[in-house]
């Protein structure tokens, strides 16, 4: 058998001390299994001290190489192809030394340099700009193409889909109800108390008449409704849109030659258009109601009193100026809940980011739009 047949090995020799990791065969291509199983098997029986006797080292190429590598670590294999009592040929040490050099330059990871904190504070500042950007575009094209679909069936009553419109009126408005008058009524004893306590130390309590009637005829009835249904309502139609669009049934619903934003998005629309107004107006009730009780209790201001001065003091048109609102709150909150339900890309966890966006963005945009509409009213003088 000659030489460059026979497969390399490598054996711990014991018998002298200290024990001398003895390199023997071919270390080639062709005995590159056996050799990394070698190589496996060997990991861990020898130290960082323990020296290497490469004088029966046979055949060599780079395979063979770089597991001398891998097993010996380029920089022992390196001294001990060097060492002048190594005796392997001037190709085989030049060929080691090649090999061990690349992969010790070229194998260690590259450490990246590092961003100033400043530039990653700008960089974030950048992206969520770029993002609000582009979906306040994406939210505008969709209000378009909802307004495009109205106006295309407004005069085509075959069209119109009564039977959802008032199921999803019945749940946006109907079953919201309860939660809706409960919560403004708390709020509307809350705020009695404030001022109450406030307007004591000026003498002027009966003045928390005014303040219960205008803050909720004009703010707090329309406002406090606009985000608990972007909270309710806005997230329900994210997450049944989302939904049917991971389980490919908006897929379906165009493959059978119906449009989506005719059968799913202007049904919830208009319901929201006309819940909304109403639990508005259910919201003002109630709150003035709540104030009403805590006057009548603490301050001693009867409910004849408490509607007399209301009736006296405060005029329809801040009322006006309240309900006037709500149809724009409930379209922004339909259709950015219907929006984000269509970008729904499949899968639960998006429809769960998703369902959140849709809340976020709904309550962010009706506040941003009562504080543009305050200071739109209070300009006018109305």
């Amino acid at each position: 058998m000659t030489s460059s047949s026979i497969s390399g090995n490598a054996q711990l020799d014991t018998s002298i001390s200290p024990a001398r990791l003895r390199v023997t065969g071919d270390w080639t291509l062709a005995h590159y299994a056996e050799l990394k199983t070698l190589s496996e098997k060997l990991h861990g029986q020898y130290d960082a001290n323990t020296p290497i006797d490469l004088n029966s080292l046979g055949a060599l190429d780079t395979a063979g190489a770089s597991l001398l590598v891998e097993l010996l670590g380029s920089e022992r294999l390196g001294k001990s192809a060097e060492h002048p009592d190594c005796t392997i040929s001037t190709a085989d040490r030049a060929l080691l030394q090649t090999v061990y050099r690349s992969m010790t330059d070229f194998c260690v990871p590259i450490k990246e340099a590092e961003i100033s904190v400043s530039v990653q504070l700008l960089t974030r500042i950048g992206r969520a700009v770029d993002t609000v950007w582009q979906d306040t575009l994406q939210l505008l094209g969709f209000v378009g193409l909802i307004l495009e679909t109205i106006a295309r069936n407004l005069f085509r009553p075959k069209r119109w889909r009564i039977t959802p419109m008032i199921a999803h009126i019945e749940q946006t408005g109907l079953d919201a109800a309860p939660i809706v008058a409960l919560l403004t009524f708390l709020v509307g004893a809350v705020v009695a108390f404030l001022g109450a306590t406030v307007l004591a130390s000026f003498g002027a309590t009966i003045f928390t008449v005014d303040l219960v009637g205008f803050s909720f005829l004009r703010e707090f009835g329309v406002l406090l409704t606009a985000i608990l249904m972007a909270g309710r309502t806005a997230s329900a139609f994210t997450a049944q849109i989302g939904s049917m669009k991971a389980n490919e049934e908006i897929d379906a619903i165009r493959t059978l030659g119906l449009d989506p934003m005719e059968l799913l998005v202007v049904p919830r629309v208009l319901a929201m258009l006309v819940a909304l107004p109403m639990l508005t107006f259910l919201a003002m009730l109630c709150g003035i109601i709540g104030g009403g009780v805590v006057c009548a209790v603490s301050l001693d201001i009867s409910p004849a009193m408490f509607l007399t001065l209301l009736q006296s003091d405060i005029g329809v048109q801040h009322f006006l100026v309240g309900l006037v609102k709500a149809p724009i709150f409930a379209f922004i909150i339909a259709a950015i809940g219907c929006l984000e339900g269509f970008k729904v890309s499949g899968s639960a966890e998006s429809v769960g980011a998703h369902t959140t966006s849709a809340v976020v963005q709904s309550i962010f945009v009706v506040i941003v739009l009562d504080a543009v509409a305050a200071l739109f009213f209070m300009e006018m003088g109305w």
